[in-house]
């Protein structure tokens, strides 16, 4: 039963993934406050995800949730720094980066309001992390 909703969880999150990847590709959306609302909307699979998994006892899903929560902070920091450093470089590099950026964080820019993003993911690293050790794992 807990590996169906495991699944079902992250069928769901990878969905929103998309979305939000493929919105943050809209230049100049006019809907921002919706955007912002399906951007927070984002984390929830991933929250519901660690629940699940400490409830079950399971660290699996944890040390997933771990891992893309740090994976998508760490590639939103050194995005961010090379779309800096390519200031004076052609256009198009610039424009490759920002959709890197896009896809590596892609609820921070379909949502507008980058730090609160920011802010779920490090929720989630957190909260996954602290989960897997009150589980006795690392």
């Amino acid at each position: 039963m807990r590996k169906k909703w495991y699944r079902t969880l992250l069928i769901l999150w990878g969905a929103m993934f998309i979305l939000c990847a493929g919105l943050g590709f809209i230049p100049r959306p006019k809907a921002a406050g919706l955007l912002t609302c399906l951007a927070l909307l984002f984390f929830v699979p991933g929250a519901a995800l660690c629940a699940l998994a400490y409830r079950e006892r399971d660290p699996g899903p944890l040390r997933l949730i771990r891992a893309l929560a740090a994976g998508s902070l760490g590639g939103t920091l050194v995005a961010l720094v090379l779309n800096f450093l390519t200031a004076r470089m052609p256009e198009i590099v610039g424009q490759v980066l920002y959709g890197v950026l896009i896809l590596v964080s892609s609820p921070m820019v379909c949502g507008q309001i980058w730090v609160l993003s920011l802010f779920c993911w490090a929720c989630l690293l957190l909260g996954s992390h602290s989960l897997l050790r009150r589980l006795g794992q690392k």
